[in-house]
Parts: C-alpha cells; sequence; structure tokens
C-alpha cells in the first residue's frame, strides 16, 4: 500500500504547529528602536499625597557655576562618553549673564588625521536647531507686515497644499508641529559626492515632490513634521525674494557676527574647510561625508560653538547683541509664548522653540539629529543661561545628551522636592493600557511598516504601577509610572511625565509626553503589534509547512529515483501548484523583508530614488504572490465542495487558502504592496 499522500497529510499538519510556534515567537520577539521623548520634566503638580514619598532624583550640594567647577565637571563626562559610545568629537559652551564660562572642544573633527575640534571655527551640522533660524527668519517678516501667522499658507505659496479636514492650515500650525502632516523621509538626506548635483533637488521641487498626507486636522494633535519646517522655510523665501540661504546669512547672521555658520550644503568657498567629518558607523569606519538635508529650513544648517554662542545672546538679549538687532523683544516674547500644550504640567511648543522642564529650569531651544551629528541648544531665561552641546558621531544620538542636561541641572540648579503620588482606582489606570503608535508616523506609503516595529504597550501591574513598552531611564531600567494627578503620571525616583488624553466618552485616546511635538495614539485592534505578530506569524509558518513537505517529496524522489512516482492516499489530495507557488512567494518575501531589516537595524538610512527599483521589485513579487493566492483562496473553498475528500484534506486546504488570505490583507493594509514612490 501507498501511504505517501497519508504521510504527506500528517506530515504538513505537524509541521504547521511546530513552524507556526517557533515564527509566532519568533515575529513577537522583533521590536525596532525609535527616537524616545525628552527625558526631562519641571514642577508639581497639584496633588494629594497617599503617603507614598521617594527619595529626590538628585543631591542637594549645589556646585558653583563658575569655570573652574565647570571644566572639571566636562572634562570628566564628555571624555568618558566619546569613549563609551564611540565618538569621535564633541564641542561645548555654557555661558551665564553673558560670561563665556566654557567653550571647549573635545576629540577630533577628523578621527584619521587626529584634528581636534575647534570650538570656534569647526563646523557641526546641527541638524534641527535649523528650526530655530526658520522661524526667527518668518517672525522677522511678520514684523513688517508680509505674513499673517494664521493665514491660510496656501496664500504664500505658487503650489497647493491639498486641501483636507475641511480646514486650513497656518503658519502658527507649522510652528507648532499640528499641520497634521504624515512622516515623508524620501530624499530628506543625500551624502554629498555619493549621487550627481541634479539629484539634489532645490527648496521648492522637494516640497513639491514630497507632498504629504495628512493624518489629523491642523492644530489638534502634534506631529513632528521637518515638511511643515520647509515650508516656513520656503514661504520665507517667497516673500523675501531671496533664496533661503542667503535671507538667513543676511538678516541673522551677519548682523549677529555668525562668521562661521551657514546654511549652504556643502558649504562656499570660504567655509569649506571647516566642517567637521561624521561618523556613522564606528570611528574605525570611513566618515560618512557630508550631509545634505531637505528641505533646507528644517535642518541645513552648520555652526560652531562660538557661533551658537552669539545666537543665544540675542535671543537672551530681547533679539539684540552689540547694537544689530533682529527681533523686536516683544516680538521674541511671542516666540517664547508657549503655543500648544497637551497639558498645564507639560512643557510646552513655542513658535518653535519648545521647552524641556528639569528641577526648578525650564529651558528652552532644540535638539537636532542627522545620520551621525547629534546637537543641542538650549537657553534658560530666568538664569541668563545658554548650553550648547554637538557630537559628530552616531554614538551621539543616544543617552548622551539628556543624560549631560540632566547631570549639569542637578549639579548646578538641583531640587530636593520629594515625589508625592496620589491613589487612583483600578479602573482609571486599567483605562490607560493598551498599545500605541506615535503621532509622527506615515500611514499611506511604504514606511508603515514602521509604525508596526515602533508600537509600545503600556501595561499596569497589581501595585497599580504603569510601564509603556521599551521606554528606559540613563541606567537602561525600564521607567515606572505613577500617578500624582487625575491622568498625570510621573516617572518613579525621575521627573518625566505622562498625559492621558481622553475623548468625551472618557475613553484614553493618547498619550502625550513631555516632549510635546508627539504624542502616542492608541492603535486600533487589527493594527496592535500583538495581534498583527501572532497572525502573520502562524500564517507564514502554515506556509512554511506546505515549503517543507514540497521539499520533503522532491528530495524523496531524488533520492529513490527508480521506485514509483508517489501519489495521494485515497480520499487526499496534494496541494495545487498554484498554492505551492502563493507559499513560495509568501515566505520569500516575507523572510527577505524582515532579514533586510534585522540585518540593517538602526544603520539604515533613509531612502532615496535609488531604492526605487528594489521597491518595484517588491511590489511585483507581492503582487504576484496575492494573485496566486487568489487561486488558493478558490481552491480551499472547492475542496469543501468536493466528494469524496477526507476531512483532514479540506482542513489542511482550508488552512493554507486561510494563510494565503491573511497574508495578502497584511500586505495590503500595510503597503507591502503599494505605491513604490512614496516614502
Amino acid at each position: 500500500m501507498n501511504h505517501s499522500g497519508l504521510f504527506s497529510n500528517r506530515f504538513a499538519l505537524k509541521s504547521i504547529a511546530l513552524c507556526s510556534l517557533a515564527l509566532s515567537l519568533l515575529l513577537a520577539s522583533i521590536r525596532a528602536q525609535v527616537p524616545k521623548p525628552a527625558p526631562t520634566t519641571k514642577p508639581d503638580a497639584q496633588a494629594h499625597p497617599s503617603g507614598d514619598k521617594t527619595p529626590p532624583a538628585t543631591p542637594s550640594a549645589v556646585h558653583e557655576l563658575s569655570s573652574a567647577d565647570l571644566e572639571a565637571f566636562f572634562d570628566g563626562i564628555l571624555p568618558l562618553q566619546l569613549e563609551r559610545s564611540d565618538v569621535a568629537g564633541a564641542a561645548v559652551l555654557v555661558m551665564k549673564d553673558g560670561k563665556l564660562l566654557l567653550e571647549k572642544g573635545y576629540g577630533y573633527s577628523n578621527f584619521k588625521d587626529k584634528k581636534p575640534v575647534d570650538p570656534a571655527t569647526t563646523l557641526f551640522r546641527l541638524a534641527s536647531i535649523s528650526k530655530l533660524f526658520t522661524w526667527v527668519a518668518a517672525m522677522q517678516l511678520l514684523e513688517q507686515g508680509k505674513l499673517d501667522l494664521d493665514t491660510d499658507i496656501n496664500q504664500y505659496l505658487d503650489f497647493q497644499i491639498r486641501p483636507a479636514f475641511g480646514r486650513p492650515i497656518t503658519i502658527r500650525n507649522l510652528m507648532t508641529h499640528t499641520g497634521g502632516f504624515e512622516e515623508t523621509v524620501r530624499d530628506i538626506i543625500l551624502v554629498n559626492g555619493k549621487q550627481p548635483p541634479d539629484q539634489v533637488p532645490s527648496l521648492r521641487d522637494f516640497l513639491m515632490r514630497n507632498q504629504p498626507r495628512r493624518l489629523f486636522p491642523p492644530g489638534i494633535v502634534p506631529g513632528y513634521s521637518n515638511y511643515g519646517v520647509g515650508l516656513g522655510s520656503y514661504i520665507v523665501q517667497r516673500i523675501s525674494g531671496q533664496r533661503f540661504e542667503q535671507y538667513v546669512a543676511d538678516h541673522i547672521f551677519a548682523p549677529l557676527g555668525m562668521t562661521h555658520s551657514t546654511f549652504f550644503q556643502p558649504p562656499g568657498k570660504e567655509l569649506e574647510s571647516l566642517p567637521s567629518e561624521g561618523y556613522r558607523g564606528t570611528t574605525a569606519q570611513d566618515p560618512v561625508g557630508f550631509e545634505i538635508f531637505s528641505p533646507v529650513g528644517a535642518g541645513g544648517v552648520s555652526s560652531t560653538a562660538a557661533d551658537m554662542c552669539r545666537f543665544g545672546q540675542a535671543l537672551l538679549g530681547g533679539g539684540e547683541l552689540d547694537g544689530h538687532r533682529i527681533l523686536k523683544p516683544e516680538t521674541l516674547a511671542k516666540m517664547y509664548t508657549p503655543q500648544f500644550r497637551s497639558s498645564d504640567q507639560l512643557p510646552a511648543l513655542g513658535m518653535g522653540f519648545y521647552e524641556t522642564w528639569r528641577n526648578d529650569l525650564d529651558w528652552i531651544g532644540h535638539e537636532g539629529d542627522l545620520i551621525a551629528f547629534h546637537s543641542l541648544f538650549f537657553i534658560e531665561r530666568s538664569q541668563n543661561l545658554i548650553l550648547f552641546v554637538s557630537f559628530n558621531s552616531a554614538g551621539g544620538a543616544g543617552k548622551a545628551r539628556p543624560e549631560l542636561v540632566q547631570m549639569f541641572t542637578d549639579r548646578y540648579f538641583p531640587s530636593n522636592a520629594p515625589q508625592k503620588f496620589i491613589a487612583m482606582t483600578p479602573a482609571k489606570l486599567q483605562s490607560v493600557e493598551g498599545a500605541y503608535q506615535s503621532t509622527r508616523r506615515a500611514d499611506s506609503t511604504k514606511t508603515r511598516l514602521n509604525n508596526l516595529f515602533s508600537q509600545r504597550v503600556a501595561s499596569v501591574d497589581k501595585e497599580g504601577v504603569l510601564t509603556l513598552g521599551d521606554i528606559k531611564d540613563l541606567r537602561g531600567h525600564t521607567i515606572k509610572w505613577k500617578p500624582i494627578a487625575a491622568d498625570l503620571f510621573q516617572q518613579v525616583d525621575g521627573q518625566r511625565r505622562l498625559f492621558a488624553i481622553r475623548d468625551g466618552s472618557g475613553k484614553v485616546i493618547r498619550l502625550a509626553y513631555d516632549f510635546p511635538g508627539v504624542q502616542a495614539e492608541r492603535v486600533k485592534w487589527y493594527d496592535a503589534a500583538g495581534f498583527v505578530y501572532a497572525l502573520c506569524g502562524s500564517s507564514a509558518a502554515i506556509l512554511a509547512a506546505v515549503l517543507v513537505a514540497s521539499l520533503y517529496r522532491l528530495g524523496r524522489r531524488l533520492v529513490f529515483k527508480n521506485r514509483p512516482k508517489p501519489v495521494p492516499q485515497p480520499g487526499t489530495l496534494w496541494l495545487p501548484r498554484v498554492t505551492r507557488v502563493a507559499a513560495w512567494l509568501w515566505v520569500g518575501l516575507l523572510g527577505g523583508i524582515f532579514g533586510f531589516l534585522a540585518s540593517h537595524g538602526d544603520d539604515l538610512a533613509p531612502p532615496t530614488a535609488a531604492w526605487d527599483k528594489y521597491l518595484y521589485l517588491v511590489n511585483a513579487v507581492a503582487l504576484l504572490a496575492v494573485l496566486f493566492s487568489i487561486l488558493a483562496i478558490c481552491s480551499g473553498l472547492i475542496a469543501w465542495f468536493r466528494p469524496g475528500l477526507r476531512r483532514i484534506t479540506q482542513i489542511k486546504f482550508s488552512l493554507v487558502a486561510l494563510a494565503c488570505l491573511a497574508l495578502s490583507w497584511l500586505a495590503i493594509h500595510w503597503n507591502i504592496l503599494g505605491p513604490a514612490t512614496r516614502l
């Protein structure tokens, strides 16, 4: 008797079970890293103490904010950070009350040649700190009566932002990252010398080619947007009649004497020898090259520690430095005034500036990140204080900056305030639980898959302590949160905060961080990572079992060439060829995608036009897989109406059909099969 058909059925079902378990566990373990919110918050909320007090997060000893003590402090921490994080070099500046306390370079601007960092002349790429200059430029035009913050931005553009939600976007929305745009990353960073000059788009061309769709109505939900700030810089260019780079040079850099600052990418001849090299992987590897950022007003500035000091002095001096004024004091006061916040107990967004609270200090300013460079520029108005730091290697992207801000603030402006937590009902606490995704995301582009990997799950333990995904403190410990007011949570033994935002029915729909430029939005059940991983893993495992069974039969025929060709047992059928082709396509496609993401991790550079051919290939394979899946689904349905088939065969056909259906839906829903050039 020929048992090959019966064996194939049993073998396939066993393989399905084993592979489903293995792949589900594997896929459930995948988590991608995303930028973490700013780590510092400010004063106590009004709360009724429950008697649960924790020790202060910082020591009470106050160090004198002097040149000698600052140099000892930074000499102790900066070399350690450079060594620990494999950073080539850094520049630091501290000024208080107009007195320069520290201006120093650490490490190298060129690691191979051992060229030291010079804080006065070494240009660092400051990325999103550029946004402050863009909005200062816009406010200059506001003072001249040439623009209005609350007018539809289409009035200032020579192309149209597509309508959505029945509301216009205003410049004030752009300043506060509440334009509602989804994230767009195509061509956002190009490396000078690695593509032809004609592939570097102009400001206008970039904005027209990459106009994103909108996720939220304007003014409601913050979703950090480089594109929105790019529109602001183009409006400056349009109204002024000057190229944006030249406008800032003439109206901000020149009046302030910022002779080593430029938005031109790469810098002109007078500055071309001064930029620091940037290191993406390790300092043992070649530098990444000059990073050209688009849109320029959102991240294109290059500057030095000394020049940023002059900018900070003008900001603290009411818009004037050395008799040269860039803004009126009342205009700057408007820029500092909170424009958007989720709660009075959380830092706010001003006009371009954002707040960072720690102890009794209210830092305002901006941070900036490219592939290699990672920077921070803060001022503290009550203390007349400027703090600037920039790292020239990817290792500076982690905890180096929050570590510096926290340690600096705790050393010179310590707080001994005890923490006061309140009791909250279990129902209220549990209403926060669930999966959340960032409001800074893309839903209509190929990068939607990143939304899945970057989700965070909020959970509450039996003692009422909240945790949120992979948010960790500087020690690498998962942060624990407890309530200090209604819907307001604070880090245990720390100062970071979360605020639960509810809709009219009382359901928690978003969580606000103490970085005000982004929030976490609750995901629908079918978009939750746990569900998707389980569905994808089990479906892939079923199809992997089909592959294993097919390979087994092929191997059997090759090994036992002289034996008769095996045939299915009466009452059973082998899966048709179209179904097996679908299985091969899906397993190959998913394996390729996850293998690519796992091998590149955080080293994956932003996409460019060079990606197009690969994304078209992904689309082609996915389309073929969907088409063959339709045939497999039909085969699974027909099996139930075919006389004489055993139930186990019908179940086998149905499982494979359901797996093909699930993966087809996932591929379409998560844009694996979708617009290849929308990124």
